[in-house]
């Protein structure tokens, strides 16, 4: 089987996801991240529509976005399936996947923007390993020196970070609930396991987060599907915006 190609940047958690899938199914692959900011303009060189990761090329097709790959990589292995066969399972899956794909992603997204732009040592934990094309030693030394140019391209502020905050409880809940009804969390993953696990997966790298978020079924799914997710980011909220988790 000819390899599949992913390409992604440092630290992305819909990059774990898609990496998670073709582990689990056990597909050879290599992937090759993009500086990022400079993803954008390189993605569209090598013949991609989009300027967002993950991308990947699989059996000589680009294919764009988690969901779309999720797919791909179903018709290139069928087993182990990531999608029930039964049609009103695979309609729950797909129902969940998609919410973790567009709103649980957003959130843990913004989040870190924000904890990247008060925490900037953890920018390099986050690049480290390297995927980029250089050793890990030269990637090291210039994260420091890219740094500015990489904030810049988070935009985030204080009232839009604590009012993702304020629903994340909610999103957890939500998370937790399908594990309950059986949706995920199953001694078979299927692919809105895998789209749950990176998302939570990003948000366990926050010290702030973490004492909240470990001990719910959302946080056993991450470490478990997730569980060498890179990345920390150390105290960046204030108190009261965290008390929303506190009451949970």
């Amino acid at each position: 089987m000819e390899r599949v190609r992913l390409i992604g940047v440092p630290g992305s958690h819909p990059v774990v996801a898609v990496q998670a899938m073709l582990e689990y199914k056990r597909i050879p692959y290599v992937r090759r991240d993009l500086p990022t900011g400079l993803h954008r303009v390189l993605l569209r060189l090598r013949g991609f529509h989009g300027s967002t990761v993950p991308v990947a090329r699989i059996g000589g097709r680009r294919v764009e976005g988690s969901r779309a790959i999720a797919r791909a990589l179903e018709e290139l292995q069928p087993e182990p399936a990531l999608f029930p066969s039964d049609l009103d399972a695979r309609a729950r899956v797909e129902a969940l996947e998609r919410w973790a794909d567009e709103e649980l992603q957003s959130t843990a997204r913004l989040l870190a923007h924000w904890g990247a732009k008060h925490d900037r040592a953890s920018l390099r934990t986050f690049a480290l390993p390297s995927y980029l094309p250089l050793p890990d030693r030269l990637v090291a030394a210039l994260v420091p020196v890219l740094a500015p140019a990489i904030l810049a391209g988070f935009t985030v502020d204080a009232e839009e970070t604590r009012s993702r905050l304020g629903v994340l409880p909610a999103q957890l809940d939500r998370v937790d609930a399908a594990v309950a009804e059986g949706v995920i969390g199953t001694d078979t993953p299927n692919a809105a396991d895998f789209q749950v696990a990176a998302s939570v997966g990003l948000l366990l790298c926050f010290d702030d987060l973490r004492p909240f978020i470990e001990p719910r079924p959302a946080g056993e799914i991450a470490r478990r599907l997730a569980p060498d997710y890179p990345g920390w980011i150390g105290p960046v909220f204030p108190s009261d915006w965290l008390r929303p988790l506190a009451g949970t």
